[in-house]
């Protein structure tokens, strides 16, 4: 009969040091994935705030509150919005949220080619990395306000780790407070996306899959 072999402490270690390699790549995998989700969501703020802004100043009009849009940016026609433009009050509001991604596309401020639409199942407006769509308004759905001002909603479905990373580069990490706070906009649950005892800090420890961030203008 034939002894039965063991394992040397040789293969054992080696077997060891190969799983913690593997261990290591897969922390480091799900790393690289949360920063580039971080840096998209960062992007896509930076970058719709950046043709807001270029908007106002080369037509000194507010995308979607634009009075003379359909005569003046090539494209924009009449919709199920309304006409086309704006109220010219000096505010996005109302449907104007809607039209203004219509003013801001078909003038090549962000790409994409999105039309007006106030059906719900029609809307083509932009969308986060997890497929909530942005909103573009002028109101005061967001951490701590008091004032209703210009913002861009992230949309909801945004982990609140992702979050709170967003906040940390962006702005000063506090969900209530500076350029980026939390929003309810989508159905996020404040309860859950932030601690107010803390203060004010997103959940990292035990993450909400459903939550949202604004940037302020």
């Amino acid at each position: 009969m034939h002894k039965q072999r063991g394992f040397t402490l040789i293969e054992i270690a080696i077997v060891l040091v190969i799983i913690g390699l593997l261990l290591g790549g897969v922390l480091k995998g799900q790393e690289l994935i949360t920063s580039a989700r971080v840096r998209n969501l960062i992007s896509q703020q930076d970058g719709v705030k950046t043709a807001y802004l270029g908007f106002l100043d080369r037509y000194r009009a507010l995308p979607g509150d634009f009075t003379t849009a359909t005569t003046t940016i090539a494209g924009v026609a009449a919709t199920p919005c309304g006409t086309g433009n704006g109220d010219g009050n000096g505010q996005i509001t109302g449907n104007e949220a809607i039209l203004a991604w219509e003013h801001l596309s078909k003038a090549g401020f962000v790409t994409g080619s999105y039309t007006c639409n106030t059906t719900e199942s029609n809307l083509t407006t932009p969308t986060n990395p997890y497929g909530n769509r942005l909103q573009l308004i002028y109101d005061n759905v967001y951490g701590a306000a008091t004032t209703a001002r210009h913002n861009l909603k992230t949309g909801s479905q945004i982990p609140s780790d992702i979050l709170a990373e967003v906040d940390r580069k962006s702005d000063d990490g506090n969900a209530l407070s500076g350029t980026f706070r939390f929003s309810t906009f989508g159905g996020a649950a404040a309860a859950t996306c932030y601690a107010a005892a803390s203060p004010n800090a997103w959940a990292t420890q035990t993450v909400d899959a459903n939550c949202g961030g604004v940037t302020l203008f």
